[in-house]
Order: C-alpha cells, then structure tokens, then sequence
C-alpha cells in the first residue's frame, strides 16, 4: 500500500495570484504531476487546500487531484471552510487500508490558526481505537508534537498532551502524519510507560506552497527549499517513508 501525502496548498480563486515565494496552483499543480510517477495507491492531503476559502481554490485543487488514477481525501485545516470543502469532495473521518486502517482528525478551530481536537473529538478518537486493532496511521493537519520553531509551536495543537494520552493506551497506532509545518520532520514519540510502552513515528511534510525554516524563533521563509510530497510505503505491519522535492 503506497500513499502519498500533500500538504498546504494555499490556493485561492484567482489561478495566477502569488504566494510570498511563487504562485501556489502552479507549484500544486507540479507536486501533483511528480506525485503520479509514485505511482500511489491512495492520496491524502492534510489541510490548508485554500487561502481566500472560495468556491474556485476548491474547485482548482480537485480539477488537479482526479488527475490521479486512485482515490484521494482531505481533511481541513486551518485556513479551509469546511463547507465549500465538502461540497467539493466527501471529508471522510476513515479509511480501509487493508492490513492498516487511515483515520482523519479534524484538528481545526474556526477562525483561529492553532489546532484543538477538544474532548468529545478526543473521545471519538478513543471509541474508534477500541474497534479495531489493525496497524493505525493518522492523518492530521496541526502538529501533535513541537516541531521546533517557537512561532510555530505556539500555534499547533493545543491540546497535544490530551491527545498523546489517549493514544497511550492503544499501541496499534503507528504512524502519525500531519501537516501545517510546511517542512519535513520526523520524530519518534513513546506511547505510554514502562514494560507496555510503545512508539509511534510523527513525520511532517514539506508544502506544495511557500517552505517554513526549520527551528525559527518567528515567522521566516526557507527560500532554499523546493516544494515536496512525503511517501509512506506500508507493507504488512512494517513502512518506509521518505520525502520527495519538485523542481520548479
């Protein structure tokens, strides 16, 4: 089971507006076209699809998206309208990965950049770890750990410990991946304690729009980096993942 994951395209109505660094539906578009030759089995992309939340930046998004011959989902994030989303294409919470199973969070707070699942959605969560105890990979878009930029940081998940508790006691949970960072990142994150503790591997990716800089104070570019995709390879209870870069 191949997946490539794709991350905060900002997009808006207008195909030529720019982005600090570029144009972001001609940078999409181009992730999108070297992601094919992955050859994936499925496609997942974790938020921030649009900046100016139209009808159009959805529309864009999901012309270029059916240009893979497999299934593809989205989850929000924060930047997106839920709504105009939905309407676009289905916003699913799970996905049959066969050996693995997909589930999608939706970590947005309306209005607000940082993420928040709350307890009822942290609840859910733990409902659904319960039924099934095949390999998990989740998908989400704010960071469940501290990336390393303190501007950063301070608008990810908010309630990231609530969060890794509950996963403590479920260690089917393997794989972690989110977006937001615009960056790749990797980190390994125990899950519970002593003889029973567990791990689950986090990795972020880089965004098909402007690239973030790795471990700033505030907000700054990283003007040397190339828009990207992450891989994630899954093969039995076993994976390999890896980040790819597109010229431009």
């Amino acid at each position: 089971m191949r997946i490539v994951q794709i991350t905060d395209a900002h997009l808006h109505a207008d195909p030529l507006a720019r982005s600090r660094t570029g144009v972001p539906l001609k940078q999409f578009k181009a992730v999108v076209e070297a992601a094919q030759a992955e050859h994936p089995d499925i496609v997942l992309v974790t938020g921030d699809v649009s900046q100016d939340e139209t009808p159009a930046s959805y529309t864009h998004a999901a012309e270029a998206l059916r240009a893979f011959p497999c299934p593809w989902f989205w989850l929000p994030g924060n930047h997106d309208h839920v709504g105009l989303m939905e309407a676009e294409h289905p916003l699913l919470d799970e996905v049959d990965l066969d050996d693995w199973r997909m589930l999608l969070l939706n970590t947005q707070v309306p209005g607000q950049p940082h993420g928040e699942l709350g307890p009822k959605r942290l609840a859910a969560l733990a409902e659904r770890l319960e039924t099934d105890i095949r390999p998990t990979l989740i998908a989400m878009h704010h960071p469940p750990v501290e990336v390393g930029a303190r501007w950063l940081d301070a608008i990810g998940l908010e309630d990231r410990e609530a969060f890794w508790q509950v996963l403590s006691a479920y260690r089917q949970v393997k794989l972690i991946v989110f977006g937001h960072a615009h960056q790749a990142f990797a980190q390994t994150q125990a899950l519970g304690v002593g003889m029973s503790e567990g791990q689950a591997k986090v990795y972020g990716c880089p965004a098909t729009a402007d690239q973030f800089l790795p471990g700033a104070d505030d907000f700054a570019l990283d003007e040397a980096s190339r828009p990207g995709y992450r891989v994630l390879e899954l093969k039995g209870e076993q994976w390999q993942t890896w980040v790819e870069r597109v010229d431009l």
